[in-house]
């Protein structure tokens, strides 16, 4: 007497679903072994019970197989039809981006003077004009960039003079700081000298002016040497 058709819901009894779960569970992971080795096939087999706990097959290592299943490309018959059909939802968007995209390219064709055949008069005429006013914009903008160059080469010159102005200003302040201590030096130099030439000659000094001060007799005295000479 054969099996009958078992429905295929959730089990409703704790202990019948465990009991279940776990003869299901040994059976897949028994058939993986099998189609692993009939096969030569790269297998493995993740399942997670309701209470959260892990079984798992490889037939290598799983950390190879996810690894592998990872970089796999999705080529499946059920991505190949989903492909299909959002495929053929985009088709009109796609035609009408491509009907734009071609006629961009013309345009630009006969901005560039190609795939000027089948324009009448009228057509070269606008075509003529849109290159005018381009040109025009281009001139434009050209002056633009030039003029900005041209601003800011005068801004930069004008930095420059005034560091260079700034540095004459510092060199000169310098150079009237050395001559002032040349001059002192000098000054210097030539009250020692006079010192030491008083000195020699005994004549006095006075040490607060730094200047000579010659001797002078009276002459009272003068002409008393005077008389007794005579």
């Amino acid at each position: 007497m054969g099996r009958g058709k078992i429905e295929i819901k959730m089990i409703e009894n704790t202990n019948s679903r465990q009991v279940t779960f776990s003869k299901r569970r040994q059976g897949l992971m028994k058939k993986a072994k099998e189609l692993a080795i009939l096969c030569d096939a790269e297998v493995g087999v993740l399942v997670f019970s309701n209470t959260g706990k892990l079984y798992q097959f490889a037939s290598s290592s799983m950390e190879n197989i996810l690894s592998r299943y990872n970089k796999a490309p999705e080529s499946s018959e059920l991505t190949t039809i989903e492909n299909v059909a959002a495929e053929h939802e985009w088709q009109p968007e796609v035609n009408e981006l491509r009907a734009e995209v071609a006629l961009l390219r013309q345009v630009q064709s006969r901005l560039m003077g190609k795939e000027l055949e089948g324009l009448n008069f009228k057509d070269l005429q606008q075509l003529e004009h849109q290159l005018t006013e381009g040109i025009l914009e281009v001139k434009d903008k050209k002056e633009q960039v030039l003029l900005g160059k041209i601003e800011k080469s005068l801004l930069q010159e004008e930095k420059v003079s005034l560091e260079n102005e700034a540095l004459r200003e510092q060199i000169e302040e310098l150079r009237r700081s050395s001559r002032h201590c040349q001059e002192r030096a000098l000054a210097l130099e030539n009250t020692v000298c006079d010192s030491d030439t008083c000195l020699r000659l005994g004549l006095p000094v006075d040490t607060s002016q730094k200047m000579i001060i010659p001797k002078m007799e009276s002459t009272s005295n003068d002409a008393q040497n005077t008389m007794i000479l005579e």
